[in-house]
């Protein structure tokens, strides 16, 4: 029962010919209907820029923001799933990528690996990503919110689920 009532949500919040999301945001609802995850996309016309924005608009706190961030990992993209209430560590994402070094991505390197631009980036789906590692205090929410695609679109998921969508390592990354 469960699963219709998450793939239910994700219709309501995404209605194929009915409703028309930006295409990079029907690509992350697409991925919550076919993971069968109790999520919806919801649109924030005054747009959530920063973590401080997205906790007011969603109406959290700052720590249940997840930041998305591209690092370049030896020469290999890297999710780093960060909370909104911490700055990634670049000598901890290269330790946990199990790399000689991390350094942030260019916005281009971060389109090419995701195919969202910067500012929109949602963890799922990411097709140039080799790997996506999660700071382990974002398991302690009940919810967490991530950016789907676009700086007006989020979504309030389990970070269990979260975890499961991207195949994330739990790691200490701030």
């Amino acid at each position: 029962m469960e699963n219709a009532r998450s793939r239910e949500r994700v219709a309501r919040g995404y209605r194929p010919g009915v409703e028309r999301w930006p295409e990079p945001v029907a690509r992350v609802a697409e991925v919550l209907k076919r993971g069968g995850v109790d999520a919806r996309v919801e649109e924030f016309p005054e747009g959530t820029p920063t973590a401080s924005a997205a906790a007011k608009a969603v109406g959290s706190s700052r720590a249940q923001i997840v930041k998305s961030l591209v690092f370049v990992c030896d020469g290999r993209p890297t999710l780093a799933l960060v909370p909104g209430n911490r700055r990634a560590d670049e000598n901890k994402v290269a330790a946990a990528a199990g790399t000689r070094y991390a350094r942030v991505a260019r916005p281009d390197e971060v389109l090419a690996a995701t195919g969202f631009e910067p500012g929109g980036v949602a963890p799922f789906p990411a097709p140039g990503i080799s790997q996506v590692l999660m700071a382990g205090e974002l398991l302690v929410h009940d919810r967490v919110w991530v950016g789907a695609g676009s700086e007006r679109h989020m979504v309030g998921l389990s970070p269990v689920d979260l975890q499961r969508l991207t195949q994330a390592r739990a790691a200490e990354l701030s």
